[in-house]
């Protein structure tokens, strides 16, 4: 079982080169990925994207990446040498008709607009996306380390709250029977006390079926039991199981909801109280389950 919040960061240095991926992720239904790149590294984005996809199912992911030229110099000076020879030519030509020495330097000559250009040396993209495929790796495998860590420890808590559960069901199994007994026996005290001496026993039989009809769980509970028995199974379970058991935590919602309604018992009420309050406890922390 792996959570679905986790950060992880890596950084790989190669060549002048240093590429930083950082990922932060939290709940989401699905596989949500948000990254912010500059122009400049926009190749970038589709080979995150993919080896994030192909480790992680579930999620909203933060991405952030960084490329540095950690080179001496990552500047570059360029010349145009055709524009340098044309100002000399025009320079002396100036010097010959106005008859004026040609003061002309190299230094002067590369002031002159056009003649030289400072850039940013040009990026190796096929060695910076090797780079970058290598981080994005680094930072993915401390992620899904917290991302399991962090999924240990909501297996314990989820176990704590699904065998209370569990325990609340089993009262309630046991409370049932009773239900139906002590509301023939108050029949009878009130008939007793109302003083009817003759009572139909088939009558009261009968009443006493209705009663039992009217407030049959039987069925709830053995449907309870199903979807607790199949959630232990999912906290034993890798891969993506957080749809599926948020699923069946709206089914457990369900059939409590309706022994509550039909269980005219105020012990059963307080346990299914009990019990949906675990119930929602078990949906709180499965919804960071991926």
């Amino acid at each position: 079982m792996h959570s679905m919040t986790g950060c992880g960061n890596g950084i790989v240095r190669s060549d002048g080169w240093e590429v930083s991926v950082e990922i932060r992720t939290v709940n989401h239904r699905f596989l949500d990925i948000s990254m912010r790149l500059p122009r400049n590294l926009s190749f970038l984005e589709q080979p995150v994207r993919s080896r994030i996809a192909g480790r992680i199912s579930r999620g909203h992911a933060d991405v952030y990446v960084t490329v540095k030229n950690t080179e001496a110099s990552v500047m570059q000076v360029e010349a145009d040498f055709d524009l340098a020879r044309h100002y000399a030519d025009i320079a002396r030509t100036l010097g010959e008709r106005t008859g004026t020495e040609n003061d002309l330097t190299v230094s002067t000559l590369m002031q002159m607009e056009g003649v030289t250009a400072v850039s940013e040396r040009e990026m190796d993209r096929d060695k910076v996306t090797a780079l970058c495929d290598a981080a994005a790796d680094a930072a993915l495998d401390q992620l899904t380390g917290m991302r399991e860590k962090e999924g240990e420890n909501l297996k314990k808590d989820l176990r704590l709250h699904l065998d209370e559960a569990s325990a609340l069901r089993e009262s309630i199994l046991r409370r049932a029977p009773l239900v139906v007994e002590e509301y023939k026996a108050k029949l009878e005290n009130r008939l007793k006390a109302l003083d009817i001496r003759e009572v139909d026993p088939q009558r009261l039989a009968q009443e006493v079926a209705l009663m039992a009809d009217r407030c049959a769980i039987d069925e709830e509970l053995a449907r309870l039991d199903s979807h607790i028995r199949q959630l232990g199974v999912y906290l034993e379970t890798q891969g993506e199981i957080g749809k599926k058991m948020d699923f069946l935590i709206q089914e457990m919602n369900r059939e409590a909801n309706t022994i509550g309604s039909k269980a005219s018992d105020a012990e059963i009420a307080q346990a299914v109280v009990n019990l949906k309050s675990e119930i929602e406890k078990l949906r709180e922390q499965i919804q960071n389950v991926e």
